[in-house]
């Protein structure tokens, strides 16, 4: 992981941020915690979890046992979110008593419950496609395919429907049946988009340059950076990510997802208000990673750079595709030696079909980034006939 020059000798007003999660993402900010001078602390259920192994201390626990939160905020100085899936009532009561959430609490409200989201961005004035609020109760005023979505709690596809006909209309009626849900218009894209971007206390901001990601069931397979968009839609989304986050006055980074029609249209499809697989490319392809940025919004440092440090670069997913145990060690020996590749291995114990293990980035020279979407064909093509063949 690179860090910016003078990472190493800036001085944090926070020495110690405790992270509520402790998967691959809290992970990932171990390397650039050391280098920034700040220790982390997670809340994680298991003593196995991938940051628990890079973190200074662990409060073994759910992420929503808001007891347990109140110990990490009494071993920390700022406290700071992997995840969405969190109590926001009860982290309130601990925000009462002084401790200090980053992002603060009142920029995660509008987030975390997709359809509240959706009303924000709509009150913001920011595309979205069209969107309904459902039941399961009645029929609804939309024409095949639609999209139905959890409200709370999906992620990598899961609680993610696209209903096509009456058929799967109805047996996705029968199985969400009670919940409150997110019903929007399918929209017939031309590509999916992301931003990666970072705001500070006092109002910075700092955009990553604009990725294009690609989806296989709805979980992302591949991204790659730069993507290869006209100025005026890079300038569109650049301009909803700084109308969203001076709306939330966020602190860190954040995630979001757009839609890119076949007319150069942008919608928003989803914000994380976290770092986000889609930036994880920053590790190895920009000055500053994502997750130096987020640590350094979040403990009042100036933000890094965001340049890319090569021409471009591909960032490709490793999902599980069995239930076992192994560390996979000969088959990223192998990721290891193609050209360019920088393998990321995230510790887990235990694979399961489409759980994300690890990924890895191959960065590009100028000609291959000349013609990125073939490339990255390519590269995820070698890739992945390394890693999904027995």
């Amino acid at each position: 992981m690179k860090f910016t020059e003078t990472a190493a000798s800036s001085s944090a007003k926070f020495k110690r941020v405790g992270v509520v999660g402790g998967g691959q993402l809290a992970a990932m900010m171990g390397d650039a915690a050391r280098a920034l001078g700040i220790e982390l602390v997670v809340q994680t259920p298991d003593a196995t979890d991938p940051a628990v192994s890079v973190a200074a201390g662990a409060v073994l626990a759910a992420i929503d046992d808001i007891n347990a939160t109140a110990e990490l905020a009494a071993r920390s100085d700022v406290i700071t979110f992997e995840n969405e899936f969190v109590d926001l009532d009860g982290l309130r009561t601990l925000e009462r008593q002084g401790v200090l959430f980053q992002p603060s609490l009142s920029s995660l409200d509008p987030l975390l419950d997709k359809y509240v989201q959706r009303c924000y961005l709509k009150g913001l004035g920011l595309p979205t496609p069209g969107f309904w609020a459902w039941d399961c109760s009645a029929d609804l005023p939309i024409d095949f395919p639609f999209v139905v979505k959890v409200r709370r709690h999906g992620y990598d596809g899961q609680g993610t429907f696209i209903v096509n006909d009456r058929e799967s209309f109805e047996s996705i009626r029968a199985k969400l049946k009670g919940q409150s849900l997110l019903v929007e218009k399918f929209v017939p894209f031309d590509r999916e988009l992301a931003v990666i971007a970072a705001r500070s206390a006092n109002g910075e901001m700092a955009i990553y340059p604009i990725v294009e990601t690609q989806q296989e069931n709805q979980v992302c397979r591949l991204v790659i950076a730069p993507a290869q968009i006209s100025l005026d839609v890079k300038s569109e989304a650049e301009a909803i990510v700084r109308t969203l986050l001076n709306s939330l006055e966020a602190v860190g980074v954040f995630g979001i997802e757009l839609f890119l029609t076949s007319d150069n249209k942008l919608l928003v499809n989803e914000i994380a208000p976290r770092t986000h697989n889609s930036g994880h490319f920053t590790i190895d392809a920009c000055e500053t990673s994502q997750f130096e940025q987020h640590l350094r919004a979040v403990c009042q440092l100036p933000l890094g750079n965001c340049d890319l440090n090569s021409a471009g670069a591909v960032m490709v997913n490793l999902l599980g595709y069995e239930s076992a145990e192994s560390d996979y060690l000969e088959k990223r020996q192998q990721l290891a030696q193609i050209s360019g590749a920088f393998v990321h291995w995230y510790g887990k114990k235990v694979s399961r079909p489409g759980r994300k293990l690890g990924h890895v980035t191959v960065l590009l020279d100028r000609e291959l980034a000349q013609n990125a979407g073939k490339s990255a064909s390519a590269i995820a093509q070698t890739v992945e006939s390394i890693w999904y063949t027995s």
